[in-house]
């Protein structure tokens, strides 16, 4: 599959999540369990067909999740790149990555709960357990 149509697909398909939300906002998750199995299922929904269902992203154009060193020593930028967006280089894992992540339109909660559950897949493991309070007062 070549670049440009990878980055269609991927474009696509933030798209089509971006205008098919009719749902509530997720519940209110109080503890890391609750959390990361909400997280899970909105990763499947808005991250998985860029940076893929083992979280090792997509070739030279999405960076991996998994194992990720930019993840693990940039939390709040992570955040950030979640609930605002993101573009420009980052290293991860050694490789450099120039492509842009559109903002996802998730509520804090959401970016909570896939926080931690990135955080805790794939050979991640945080112990810090992100609430929608938290989220909320991170600016872009």
């Amino acid at each position: 599959m070549n670049l440009k149509r990878l980055v269609a697909i991927c474009f696509i398909s933030i798209c089509l999540n971006l205008n098919c939300q009719n749902k509530p906002e997720s519940k209110l998750s109080s503890n890391m369990a609750e959390s990361t199995e909400e997280g899970h299922i909105i990763y499947n929904d808005f991250c998985i067909s860029c940076h893929m269902a083992n979280g090792e992203g997509a070739g030279k154009v999405f960076p991996p999740l998994a194992n990720a060193d930019y993840l693990r020593d940039n939390q709040i930028e992570s955040i950030k790149a979640i609930k605002f967006g993101m573009s420009g280089e980052i290293t991860v894992n050694g490789k450099i990555y120039n492509s842009v992540m559109s903002p996802l339109g998730l509520s804090d909660q959401e970016v909570a709960d896939v926080m931690n559950y990135i955080n805790n897949s794939w050979g991640n493991s945080k112990d810090h357990f992100y609430t929608k309070a938290e989220v909320s007062k991170i600016k872009p």
